[in-house]
């Protein structure tokens, strides 16, 4: 519980200079929007890949006649993990053409 309250007063603490109305903080928190969607899709990118590696490859380990069945799928969920972070940077570069 304690780490929920902490990342709540993370996450508060980072989105206040998102609400500013003029000035530079209203730019830090466009970049510091920019920065963060593409940190956190990057971040969850990298975690959903390895996972689904890791699973593709203990199955083909347990059935290697299996591999075939295995493959396609794992590429396919690959290139759909992929397409969300490149998602994140396309909100990364819109956030950015704000500035």
């Amino acid at each position: 519980m304690k780490k929920l309250t902490l990342f709540t007063f993370i996450m508060f603490a980072v989105a206040a200079p998102l609400y500013a109305q003029q000035g530079d903080l209203a730019t830090f928190g466009i970049a510091l929007g920019a920065g963060l969607a593409i940190a956190i899709a990057a971040l969850g990118g990298g975690i959903g890949q390895g996972i689904a590696v890791s699973a593709a490859l203990e199955g083909i380990a347990r059935n290697p006649n299996a591999s075939d069945k295995i493959f396609t799928p794992m590429i396919v969920g690959l290139a759909l993990i992929e397409s969300l972070v490149i998602y994140g940077l396309v909100i990364a570069f819109i956030l950015q053409g704000k500035i």
